[in-house]
């Protein structure tokens, strides 16, 4: 493939997988598959001038004979992971394992015992035709993935949607009620007091259905899971599915975004911008600093808002042109070589003429979010060589770190009230 062949295919500004191919329809042959926290911006990288340098002679050779490219949009880059895994698992394509030891690729297993446990084995420590490792036996066997520090953030994401234990004792003996206390688990923290073994079982069935890679079958599932608990009127457990359907599309995957940004290439200095406050009450705009996909947090800073604040959009544009102007009286602080705000057109320019007022001259980058606050376009990346998924990492942790302050402000005022 060229860079010219890119034209007939539409990729998205998403996070998803994508499988270079030899051939096309059904006979073809996948090359390689990849996961990207944006298609659009990982599929062109391939075709950069410095790819032998980043990537080597074997993924260059990889590029030359693809004839074709498929790519699967996802609504996370944590469900990109457990999608890869699958697809690598499913055609073992030449580029990702070639030159490679299949025992040093990571595993994910789930054991065959009385309390399931979800545990990471090495190849060279997995037997996956009799799905034993060491003493346990397996129900299922998950990966290979790639990345052992990704897989270790995958999880920790996916447990806070679903808990499971990965301990080898779980639960310590029956008390004198005859009911199993919990262990204490270093990785989930308290479990509930009281062991539910029918919630866990569903939780380990959620745990499995995502590995997978089959998310879509777990959403159908839940929400007729859903539905029926509320039909019977249990509607606390209904709400909790409800909980766990939102976070597998909101999940804070910024890690992970992070983690597959340092994979790719280093990134500038970026100072990201949020305000918050509720009716116009307690209103702080904060500045976070971004560098080499890293958030610097001994450079966060908190600016409480002087503007009139409310509802309308005209206080929102006020309130980020002095949070601007206040940050940049600071000669003395680094600048950034790119800014990224929370808005769409009309708050980019208010950030661009505040700037050009000022006398300074850095790109301003706008994430638009959609009805859900997800991420739905980033404007200005054009005019720089930063890549769009650096622009939402800073974006996410910026509002993280406004809400988090924003709390903590409304807290300290109602306490000396």
């Amino acid at each position: 493939m060229e860079r010219k062949d890119l034209s007939v295919y539409d990729l998205p500004d998403t996070p998803g997988v994508y499988l270079f191919t030899l051939g096309r329809g059904r006979g073809k042959k996948v090359l390689y598959v990849g996961k990207a926290t944006s298609l659009r911006d990982r599929v062109r990288s391939y075709f950069d001038d410095d790819l032998i340098a980043t990537r080597g002679p074997r993924v260059v050779d990889m590029v030359t004979q693809a004839e074709g490219l498929s790519f699967e949009p996802t609504p996370t880059v944590l469900e990109a992971l457990v999608r890869e895994a699958a697809l690598i698992k499913q055609y073992y394509p030449k580029a990702n394992v070639e030159g490679k030891d299949d025992k040093t690729f990571l595993y994910v297993g789930i054991t065959k015992e009385d309390i399931p446990r979800v545990i990471t084995v090495r190849g060279k420590d997995v037997d996956l035709k009799k799905k034993t490792t060491g003493p346990y036996q397996l129900s299922a066997v998950f990966g290979p993935f790639p990345s052992g520090i990704q897989l270790k953030e995958a999880l920790r994401l996916i447990r806070k949607i679903f808990p499971f234990y990965d301990t080898d004792r779980p639960l310590r003996a029956l008390d004198k009620h005859g009911k199993a206390k919990v262990e204490f688990n270093r990785q989930i923290g308290q479990y509930p007091k009281e062991f539910d073994a029918k919630a866990y079982k569903r939780s380990m069935r959620n745990v499995v259905l995502f590995l997978s890679g089959d998310v879509s079958k777990l959403r159908k599932t839940l929400t007729k899971e859903m539905q029926v608990f509320a039909k019977a009127e249990r509607f606390e457990e209904a709400s909790e599915i409800r909980r766990q359907l939102f976070a597998l599309d909101h999940v804070q995957d910024v890690a992970l975004i992070r983690e597959d940004r340092q994979e790719k290439n280093d990134s500038p200095r970026i100072e990201a911008y949020d305000t918050a406050h509720i009716s116009g009450t307690d209103a702080i705009g904060v500045m976070v600093v971004v560098e080499q996909g890293l958030p610097v947090k001994k450079e966060y800073r908190t600016f409480l808002i002087k503007a009139k604040t409310g509802a309308q959009k005209n206080d929102d544009l006020a309130s980020l042109s002095e949070l601007l102007t206040r940050r940049f009286s600071h000669v003395e602080w680094e600048f950034p070589k790119l800014i990224v705000i929370d808005g769409g057109k009309t708050h980019k320019k208010t950030a661009e003429d505040t700037l050009a007022h000022l006398g300074i001259d850095i790109p301003v980058v706008a994430v638009v979010k959609d009805e859900k606050h997800r991420p739905r376009e980033v404007l200005g990346t054009a005019r720089t060589r930063v890549y769009d998924a650096d622009a939402v990492l800073a974006n996410a942790e910026a509002h993280r770190f406004s809400l988090a302050r924003h709390r903590a402000r409304r807290s300290k005022r109602l306490r000396t009230q």
